[in-house]
């Protein structure tokens, strides 16, 4: 007798296959695959697929859920779109390993643009601790990496400047305890400060011990390096190259016409040398990021100090103010998010150009107030990608999905709710710029594959009950720049571990999610 039995569906196993008439019973939180009549079959629930998709849960190989995830643990918006697993840690910010307290609250407040700050049930510092904040608590899993960033402040600080040797080991002996802790690898994110400050050489170094425990490096890559376009990749590359350990670029993405055909080739031409580069990007046209990005890396040399000391005082904003006319042709395309003071929620989702006007500030004193009194918690949505370009990177064999979905604010990134709906609806049924079993292998093994998830992505005897149940008349999304917090549609069912946590379009309440941990070769 089963818990679980899902009868009459089409099965999409997640590699790559065509569907098959099947029937799915799920024991426990595992999965068998019947075929034929199963009538006979006894289940305590049975859920009725006709007409529908069976297929292995979707994994989200770049978010930013780490934090408020432990706020809402229903995560409604991510696992309403099928996902059952998500990749956190990313962009070289990840919260643990910490020295201190202190170093963890400094970070919360300069990341409170991109990862949030909310309540948190408790401080932690190391990856075990928090590794152990998600099972059994949360409504879908996770796969933490350890951010170059705290490793950085860890052995060196908050400041700029080569690594020496002995930081460089230390930082190795920190990586090492994470991994054996459950972390699958290193992430960086080399427009972020402080990690940004660690250049080729001490990245390398580092990877070389992320190989040899058999983890990978996710890079958020360094888009001011060189020609702005090839050369930060070619660093990515170079990184692999002279440590071994396999790549993966988050969000690749590029807005002038064609230039995905030259990323592309890059990439081909590594993989034809025999290194192990693959990538992941989203399919909607907006960036998002934190507000304090958009100031220069000097401004947060020495961390959130230095932040509110820079935007605090006239000396500062004199600085700023040259820099931030030259970046003129973006203010009217940022708009701004997840303001908190009652009075300023009025600006959310304005850009930069309309708040400075209706306030009556120059456009320096109105983002150095706003974040002020916003505790730098501000986020921003960039319009500028090129659909033709991303359509070009979805068809590419080394390509997996990562919505790099922010939860924060009234007018997010509407990838936030609709990237893995857009990709069945938009992408495949209505574009057919992917045919339907390849865009699911992108979403389930693919991603399982790189992060070495045996016993999930696939849907065969055994392997562990993440399931997806769709319609692939109807699924879609109408998540938008303009409303942005529409859940999908066409997404009956998702199971995580076995429990129902979507049932019938509605969350059931269930929190079955888990820490995955990565496993080193003993």
């Amino acid at each position: 007798m089963f818990d679980v039995l899902i009868h009459d569906g089409n099965v999409i196993d997640g590699t790559g296959n065509l569907w098959f008439r099947g029937a799915i019973g799920i024991e426990g939180n595992t999965i068998r695959i019947l075929r034929g009549d199963v009538s006979s079959v006894d289940a305590d629930r049975k859920i009725d697929a006709t007409g529908m998709i069976i297929c292995p849960g979707f994994i989200d190989m770049h978010t930013h859920s780490g934090l408020m995830v432990l706020q809402d643990p229903r995560h409604e918006p991510k696992v309403r779109q099928g996902i059952t697993t998500e990749v956190i840690g990313v962009d070289g910010n990840s919260y643990a390993p910490f020295g201190s307290t202190e170093d963890f609250d400094k970070f919360l407040l300069l990341n409170a643009g991109i990862d949030g700050k909310p309540a948190l049930p408790k401080r932690w510092l190391s990856v075990s601790d928090y590794l152990s904040l998600f099972d059994g608590s949360v409504s879908c899993n996770f796969a933490y990496f350890v951010g170059n960033a705290p490793l950085r402040i860890g052995a060196m600080g908050w400041g700029p400047g080569k690594a020496s040797l002995e930081e460089i080991a230390a930082q190795k002996v920190l990586i090492r305890e994470g991994m054996e802790e459950g972390a699958f690898g290193i992430s960086t994110g080399l427009t972020y400060p402080p990690g940004s400050y660690a250049d080729t050489d001490e990245l390398t170094a580092l990877c070389v011990e992320v190989n040899r425990l058999g983890g990978f490096y996710v890079t958020h890559v360094r888009y001011t390096l060189g020609d702005r376009f090839l050369d930060p990749f070619k660093e990515a590359i170079q990184i692999g190259r002279g440590s071994g350990v396999p790549v993966h670029i988050s969000h690749l993405n590029n807005a002038t016409p064609g230039g995905a055909r030259k990323l592309l080739d890059l990439i081909d031409s590594a993989r034809d040398e025999g290194l192990d580069v693959t990538f992941d990007s989203y399919p909607y046209p907006y960036s998002s990021t934190r507000l304090v990005s958009l100031l220069p890396d000097w401004t947060q040399e020495g961390g959130p100090e230095k932040v509110l000391e820079v935007i605090s005082s006239p000396r500062g904003r004199r600085q700023l103010e040259p820099f931030l006319d030259d970046q003129a042709p973006i203010w009217d395309r940022a708009f701004v998010t997840n303001f908190k003071k009652p009075h300023n929620r009025q600006w959310d989702g304005c850009s930069l150009i309309e708040i400075s006007g209706g306030l009556g500030k120059s456009l320096v004193d109105t983002m150095c107030d706003l974040l002020l009194e916003e505790d730098l918690g501000l986020s921003h949505v960039a319009v500028g990608g090129n659909p033709l370009n991303i359509r070009e990177f979805f068809k590419h064999p080394a390509h997996m999905i990562g919505s790099d979905g922010l939860l924060l604010g009234d007018h997010l990134n509407p990838r936030t709710y609709g990237t893995f709906p857009m990709v069945l609806g938009d992408l495949v049924r209505e574009e057919q710029t992917l045919e339907l079993s390849q865009a699911i292998r992108k979403m389930t093994s693919f991603p399982a594959q790189r992060l070495g998830l045996e016993d999930r992505g696939v849907l065969r005897d055994f392997t562990k009950a993440d399931i997806v149940v769709f319609d692939p008349r109807t699924v879609g999304t109408e998540a938008s720049l303009k409303d942005p917090k529409k859940m999908p549609t066409g997404i009956p069912y998702v199971i995580v571990n076995g429990r129902i946590v979507i049932d019938n379009g509605h969350h059931t309440g269930a929190l079955p999610g888990v820490a995955l941990r990565h496993r080193i070769n003993s």
